[in-house]
């Protein structure tokens, strides 16, 4: 008997379908149809915009649900990558990092309307006469309200990994190249994904900014779910408004099903374990999958290929390796590297100023900081207001896992509820009782901030390792005791990373809650957030950036003196191993 003899009737078997191949085979194609289906209408002249505008007609909404999910899935890949470079360049080097990390604050502060306004227009003249100019500038949008915080939460695992972990790394050998994808990538998995599911419901967020564009005299309206809100609150279409609501139900509860409860069932291997852990989350979608037979053997080639690709002994530069050693040398090379950053930086600024001086004065200047101001004040109010509901919440949660499973597609609606929509009710509370817009919209933002803590704290307790747990309880940890000296160490430096992202959505929440409508009934709050949005609705592009300058000093300088410290300590003193 010769191998063939053996391995062709293994192989017959192993290609040969089951009834969970058909399954996996019909939402397989299904997606493939869709994702074509979507991907055509991107390849239509811009003037089909035209003609066939945006309708609340309900039947159009299964398409425009597709158009938007679609947009946001590309957007989400393309963050993948991003948080992957990004991250990894800021946690590994450290003369990157004095680069990276400010600029990620900055990244992270600046408004989607403010990126809106100087890239419509690039992406437009890129595709001229083309739809897909205008879908790339709507995923460049969505692609900046999902990636600060993925790239947050990545940096924060890597610089965290425990050191026992590390050591094994260099005990086996082991190349910057396998270091990464063996242990960074893994290990930052669990909170990487929570940011990930966090980054989704951001995008729906400001999905409505991102499809009803209006810059100046440039307005493109694409078709979507948001471009549909938009519509019905332009038209004060309550009936229209509940059907985007139970759409955007439907589309969460199934991504949520078909992609996020696997990719969460899959990762729970990577938990940093040192014990048994509890009861595992699972997925229904991934144990259809798993039972596959043709299937599985199909896909062989690619896990190999993977397996290939992460085994590979490449050898990362040596500014590339975690090292802050410092020496005389270092310190010569750190005042060079130091000093180019502090010339860009007085370059830039010199331009920005040439740009402004032009037509704003110091009168100017002196009512966007004042109004900064008042909107920082609102940030750090809501702030705290969110640690305190959400931190024990999240931290109930995070523990059990099956809880996890069931609260994950509630929380991803809540969170990737469009403030938009909140504006009805607001707007008319507000009017009928006569109540103060800069006190009573406030609340607005809140809608943008305490999901960044929620899903962050519920990656950290979630990570929480069980051996932890179990001293816990055998030293007989109870109520405030177990609080301090157990778990809020435990998730510390997940919150950090979830408020450091909050401070972000904070202040791009500002843009859409300082100034409300409903339908010909416009409120507005005073704030940096209604400076911006104002400027840019009047196409007052000095103004536009005094606002966005003053918005990334203001988030710079706080996370700099508060979050930073805090981060720093967290690195220090409360890190796992």
């Amino acid at each position: 008997m010769t191998l063939d003899d053996i391995l062709t009737p293994r192989l017959g078997q192993a290609l040969r379908p089951n009834v969970f191949d058909l399954v996996a085979l019909v939402l397989v194609t299904g997606a493939m149809v869709l994702i074509v289906y979507g991907g055509e209408q991107t390849t239509l002249p811009l003037s089909a915009l035209d003609a066939a505008p945006v309708s609340l007609d309900p039947a159009n909404l299964p398409l425009y649900a597709l158009r938007t999910t679609m947009r946001m899935l590309l957007a989400l890949v393309c963050s993948i990558i991003f948080t992957l470079i990004y991250a990894t360049l800021a946690a590994k080097s450290r003369r990157a990092e004095m680069v990276l990390i400010p600029l990620l604050d900055i990244l992270q502060s600046v408004p989607i309307l403010g990126f809106l306004t100087f890239t419509v227009a690039f992406f437009l003249n890129l595709f001229p006469g083309q739809v897909f100019g205008a879908e790339l500038a709507c995923v460049f949008a969505i692609f900046t309200s999902q990636a600060w915080n993925m790239t947050f939460s990545l940096y924060q695992s890597i610089r965290n990994v425990p050191k026992d972990l590390d050591e094994a790394t260099k005990s086996f050998h082991l190349s910057g190249w396998q270091r990464f994808w063996r242990l960074d990538v893994p290990f930052a998995m669990p909170g990487l994904i929570w940011n990930m599911m966090m980054s989704m419901s951001g995008g729906w967020f400001f999905v409505v900014a991102s499809e009803a564009i209006t810059v100046g005299n440039t307005t493109v309206t694409l078709p979507g779910i948001g471009s549909y809100v938009a519509l019905g609150i332009q038209k004060q279409d309550l009936p229209a408004i509940g059907y985007a609501i139970l759409t955007m139900l439907l589309v969460i509860i199934a991504y949520d099903q078909l992609l996020f409860r696997p990719v969460v069932a899959w990762a729970d291997k990577f938990r940093f374990e040192q014990t048994s852990s509890g009861a595992a989350p699972t997925s229904w979608m991934l144990d259809l999958f798993r039972r596959t037979r043709a299937l599985r053997a199909l896909t062989a080639p690619f896990a190999a290929t993977n397996k290939v690709f992460s085994n590979l002994h490449v050898r990362l530069p040596e500014g590339m390796r975690l090292s802050f050693k410092s020496g005389p040398s270092s310190r010569v090379a750190d005042a060079v590297w130091l000093a180019v950053i502090g010339v860009a930086t007085c370059y830039a600024g010199w331009r920005a100023y040439q740009f402004m001086s032009s037509t704003l004065n110091f009168s100017d200047v002196f009512a966007a900081i004042v109004d900064g101001f008042i909107t920082l004040a609102r940030v750090v109010v809501l702030i705290a207001l969110a640690s305190l509901i959400w931190v024990p919440i999240g931290v109930w949660i995070g523990l059990r896992p099956k809880l996890a499973e069931r609260v994950q597609p509630l929380a991803q609606f809540l969170a990737a509820f469009p403030a938009n929509l909140a504006f009805p009710v607001f707007v008319v509370i507000i009017v009928r009782y006569g109540l103060n817009a800069n006190i009573w919209l406030s609340p607005l933002m809140i809608l943008g901030t305490q999901w960044y803590i929620l899903f962050n704290v519920i990656a950290g307790a979630s990570a929480f390792p069980t051996d932890l747990r179990e001293a816990a309880g055998s030293f007989h940890l109870r109520g405030w005791r177990w609080w301090i000296k157990a778990i809020l160490p435990g998730i510390f430096p997940y919150y950090i990373t979830g408020a450091i992202t909050a401070s972000g959505g904070s202040w791009n929440a500002s843009i859409v809650a300082e100034v409300a409508s409903w339908g010909d009934t416009h409120l507005m709050a005073r704030g940096l957030g209604a400076y911006i949005a104002n400027a840019t609705e009047a196409g007052d592009f000095p103004r536009v950036v005094l606002g966005i300058v003053v918005m990334c000093v203001l988030v710079t300088l706080f996370n700099r003196l508060l979050w930073r410290p805090l981060y720093a300590f967290g690195e220090r003193r409360l890190r796992l191993g």
